[in-house]
């Protein structure tokens, strides 16, 4: 009897926001999802009860990427898919050397998603046309640049057009597709100020919140076709 039990998709950044909701949203449509994390959270107490692998990795250095990776290889022989969620938001600041700024960027949201894609692409192949999905979490600032967050907004743009290149070297079996948010949700310390000049910067004016970041997940997903694209989720702030 052929084993039809669905693959897991692998979240990083998977304890917190974004990711978070994505895991439940998915264990709430029977989907196994392995959950990578740095640090222990109080989420992760709720993931592991719905059904979630929690799985923790220090991606700060490369030899603790491989060693994930090995890891997520024991656990299991194949993904339905990797979500490239993680993510820091540092800006340049006298206090830190800039190149430090820059090797942590490229660190988390260059050098991580390039070996985890290189790393378990043996676990990605093999299940047929369309049968696995890369996905990586960008940003608005891609386009746009920023002068605040300079190290931040160029390793997102090089993890967008690794998007293009992996898209390349795994079609027809992989699809990679890129999401670009900008603002998507607050967090609970931003002041009443900080939040109504934000929301002016888009023509809808709302945080909508990480559910909008789930859809275009399911999307791409459920998708057979669409490959090597980035997907804005940005509100129309480009037209503003």
């Amino acid at each position: 009897m052929t084993n039809t039990a669905p693959q897991p998709i692998l979240i990083t950044g998977g304890a917190r926001r974004i990711g978070l909701a994505l895991a439940h949203a998915l264990l709430s449509r029977h989907q196994p999802v392995i959950v990578a994390y740095r640090s222990e959270y109080p989420a992760l107490e709720g993931l592991r009860a719905a059904g979630a692998h929690c799985l923790q990795g220090d991606f700060s250095a490369h030899e603790g990427i491989y060693d994930f990776a090995r890891r997520v290889a024991a656990l299991t022989p194949k993904l339905r898919g990797i979500v490239h969620n993680a993510s820091a938001w540092l800006a340049e600041n006298s206090g830190t050397p800039p190149e430090q700024t820059l090797q942590t960027m490229l660190q988390i949201h260059v050098y991580t998603p390039y070996l985890l894609n290189q790393l378990l692409e043996p676990l990605l192949c093999g299940q047929g046309e369309a049968g696995a999905d890369i996905i990586h979490l960008t940003d608005y600032v891609v386009e746009k640049g920023s002068d605040k967050h300079i190290a931040y907004a160029a390793s997102k743009a090089a993890l967008d057009n690794m998007t293009r290149s992996f898209a390349r070297k795994l079609a027809p079996e992989v699809k990679v597709n890129a999401i670009a948010p900008a603002l998507i949700m607050f967090n609970p310390g931003d002041d009443e100020q900080y939040r109504r000049q934000a929301l002016d910067k888009s023509l809808m004016k709302i945080a909508p919140g990480e559910q909008e970041i789930v859809n275009a997940i399911e999307f791409l997903l459920n998708s057979r076709f669409v490959t090597g694209r980035t997907i804005a989720v940005d509100g129309g702030r480009p037209l503003r």
